[in-house]
């Protein structure tokens, strides 16, 4: 009883018959290796990954479970393909609220063939990439209007999103009005999703500890998937004060890793620095609105971030 993922909003989608992933309602994630050799590469990365003793449990943890390799009928009717079957990271919630975020303000490997350079540069130069070393890749925010209902923009709207788009959706992301380009985010929900010692922000600053020590990966478009339910959120907000508001927050998409020849990845550290500056913003100035703060300069060469106060 496989069938596309429900809630999927960045990455090829197992719909009109193209090729995708699949989901078993059982809590697991099935995902179609890509025959171009970054399946493989995918396959090695998880591999290496869970096996490697220099990786600390709790790190292990912000990745999907990897169980290996199956043979399964391909979604686009293309017959029996081998898939990556790894951990549903959405088991267990009925109305997710989630956002993709691609790290790093490179997102090409070195020595890439040069037409898939072209692409990513173009896609890096038009979005918020090169600016702040972190895009939006897609988007749900659940409508108060029912569990059912969400908010979910188009992919095409979400790859032009520059600064200011995306300084506004990280406040959207953890309100609870409905999303509206005229009225300002209410940020409700932000103590409860991006602070406390379980939320967002405590979580990111784990994953920056290891990024600034480990020198084993070096990750290029991959990205960070943050996701919570709006009950939980409300609960954690409100009456039930204290309760964790059950914010996951892991790491996905890892076709483009490369061996980090022992030098930090400052590409991915330095995005994910920029990315915390802005969530910061938005928890310790709910009432903003989205206007400019301390500029972020990145260097799409090393990574490097100035001015961040982190």
């Amino acid at each position: 009883m496989l069938k596309p993922p429900e809630h999927q909003v960045a990455g090829h989608r197992a719909q009109d018959g193209q090729l995708g992933p699949l989901v078993d309602g059982c809590g697991i994630f099935y995902k179609p290796l890509q025959g171009d050799g970054r399946g493989d590469a995918e396959v090695a990365f998880y591999t290496s990954l869970f096996s490697h003793p220099a990786v600390p449990p709790h790190i292990l943890s912000f990745f999907p479970g990897f169980h290996g390799t199956l043979v399964l009928p391909a979604s686009d009717a293309s017959g029996p393909r081998p898939h990556l079957a790894l951990d549903d990271l959405l088991a267990g919630l009925r109305s997710p609220s989630l956002i993709d975020l691609k790290i790093g303000g490179r997102t090409w490997p070195p020595d890439c063939p040069e037409d898939y350079f072209q692409k990513c540069i173009v896609k890096d130069r038009e979005s918020s990439s090169v600016a702040l070393g972190f895009r939006v890749s897609g988007v749900q925010i659940q409508d108060p209007a029912g569990a059912d209902a969400f908010w979910r923009p188009s992919r095409a709207a979400v790859r032009r999103y520059m600064v200011k788009d995306v300084r506004r959706v990280l406040r959207q992301f953890v309100s609870a009005d409905p999303p509206s380009p005229d009225q300002k985010p209410d940020c409700a929900l932000a103590s409860a999703v991006y602070g406390g010692p379980d939320g967002v922000l405590a979580q990111l600053m784990e994953l920056k500890a290891w990024f600034e020590e480990q020198t084993l990966f070096h990750f290029y478009s991959a990205s960070v998937l943050l996701v919570y339910e709006k009950d939980a959120a409300v609960a954690a907000a409100g009456q039930q004060a204290g309760k964790p508001s059950g914010v996951r927050v892991k790491l996905v998409d890892f076709a483009h890793v490369m061996d980090g020849q022992g030098v930090i990845d400052h590409n991915f550290l330095g995005g994910l620095c920029s990315l915390i500056k802005f969530m910061s913003d938005v928890l310790n100035d709910p009432e903003a609105g989205g206007r400019e703060s301390i500029k972020v300069q990145l260097s799409c060469e090393d990574g490097s971030l100035e001015n961040l106060g982190i």
